[in-house]
């Protein structure tokens, strides 16, 4: 007990000093958790809208497509970015391997599918009476879209939580292709896993403390958008 005491003080000790490696480890995790999902709702979005909103051909093929990929395991996905970017993949020529676009370029994959998918189930099963009320205005386009996803703004919003969550906690493809370079590389949960395994007990706790912290805020967020939504 006194070891997990005395573990939780020399964290709290590391987070109020401000110490460089543990908050370095901090920055490159909401860095490439907040670009990853900027994109991950730029091109999310748009595919789910047309998957839960349309009615097509490939649309039940595509949409389990993307559920298949929603369950894929990350050191699977990890895996296959890893032999794309590395030296003598097709895309080895670029640089990526072991560098934060890595990084991001893993967590915009897993949270990709979650945004479609969860988008297209939102949008799918929105309230027929909204539905009709939308149809009934003859809006343009453009103005069809905006207004489905000015009615469903609590539920996509959740969504994005969700997907934050997800990548923000995920450690297998950061590690593979990312990595976990000190000062560079290394996120919250590859320095935990790390530094726990070094015996170095304070600065996992530290940053679990922190990924606590943002877990919490995600879930809290993802709850008050729930109870707005009602």
């Amino acid at each position: 007990m006194d070891f997990i005491l005395e573990g939780i003080l020399s964290a709290f000790g590391l987070l109020l000093s401000g110490d460089a490696e543990t908050f370095s480890a901090i920055k490159a995790t909401l860095y490439t958790s907040s670009i990853s999902i900027l994109f991950a709702i730029l091109i999310g979005f748009p595919i789910g809208f047309i998957l839960g909103f349309y009615e097509f051909r490939a649309r039940r093929t595509l949409r389990l497509l993307s559920d298949v990929a929603l369950a894929m395991p990350t050191v699977a996905i990890g895996l296959i970015l890893y032999a794309f970017i590395s030296r003598n993949g097709p895309f080895g020529e670029l640089g990526l391997l072991f560098t934060l676009k890595a990084v991001m370029l893993g967590q915009f994959v897993l949270a990709l599918p979650i945004i479609v998918s969860l988008s297209a189930s939102v949008i799918e099963n929105m309230d027929k009476k909204h539905y009709l009320n939308i149809m009934n205005y003859r809006l343009s386009p453009l103005n069809l879209i905006l207004c489905v996803l000015y009615e469903l703004r609590y539920a996509l919003l959740v969504v994005i939580a969700t997907a934050y969550g997800r990548i923000v906690a995920e450690v297998g493809v950061a590690m593979m292709i990312g990595g976990n370079i000190k000062y560079f590389t290394r996120t919250i949960t590859t320095a935990i896993s790390l530094e726990t395994n070094k015996g170095e007990f304070a600065m996992g706790i530290a940053l679990a403390l922190v990924l606590i912290l943002i877990a919490f805020a995600v879930n809290l967020a993802i709850h008050a958008l729930k109870r707005l939504d009602r």
